[in-house]
């Protein structure tokens, strides 16, 4: 066979030879490697949505509401209060919704307006004074109490000091037992005013002394 011959037979061969079908399986496995990824990252996100959905749902808590306006003073009442499910601030101290017939007869320590949420510090079981007692506010400088801090309940005794030119006499000094009841400082002045809970009959007497500013605070012990 000559030359020219195998040139054509060449060719010809070439003409008739069917195409090269083997790079369209390999698109097609890139294709599949696509869609699987993308089924997968849908998975993922639907599994973090339902994560966070559950999360929320089990963040929530029962807790009490207002229903109807409470004035300050007044008793509370089974239609008072209504069982609510919310998700609240930690900063928050709600009254969880199990408590809710414990509260009946209780009185609001604030005023209480429907919608509310309500807390612990809103309810109280006896209002302040209580009958037959009186709340007298003391102004003291650092030096007319103790460095220890106050609160609530403690039990004090106000006592009178010596007069501005220091004269002492030999009778005892006037002592007048009281609870504290709050306390507030005043950043402007220094001094700490403190409301203390007194028997009616010498609360005036109190306040006449703590107006000349003659008179000290001292705590008596704690542990009874």
């Amino acid at each position: 066979m000559n030359t020219a011959q195998q040139a054509r037979d060449e060719v010809g061969a070439s003409i008739k030879a069917p195409p090269d079908h083997n790079h369209f399986p390999r698109l097609r496995r890139r294709r599949r490697r696509w869609v699987l990824a993308l089924c997968a990252a849908l998975v993922a996100a639907g599994g973090l949505g339902t994560a966070f959905a559950f999360t929320s749902v089990n963040d929530t808590q029962e807790v009490l509401v207002v229903s109807n306006d409470i004035k300050r003073g007044e008793t509370i009442k089974a239609g008072d209060l209504a069982v609510v499910r919310l998700s609240v601030d930690p900063a928050l101290t709600p009254v969880p919704g199990s408590q809710k017939a414990e509260l009946e007869g209780t009185r609001a320590a604030v005023d209480l307006w429907a919608g509310t949420l309500l807390t612990e510090q809103a309810v109280a079981d006896n209002l302040v004074p209580g009958e037959g007692e009186s709340l007298v506010g003391i102004s003291l400088t650092p030096a007319q109490m103790p460095s220890e801090p106050l609160y609530g309940g403690d039990l004090v005794r106000i006592v009178t000091t010596p007069g501005d030119q220091g004269e002492i006499t030999d009778r005892e000094p006037v002592t007048i037992e009281a609870t504290v009841i709050g306390v507030n400082r005043v950043e402007e002045t220094g001094e700490t005013v403190v409301d203390v809970s007194v028997p009616e009959a010498e609360a005036a007497d109190l306040a006449a002394r703590a107006a000349t500013g003659r008179v000290a605070l001292v705590l008596d012990a704690r542990e009874r």
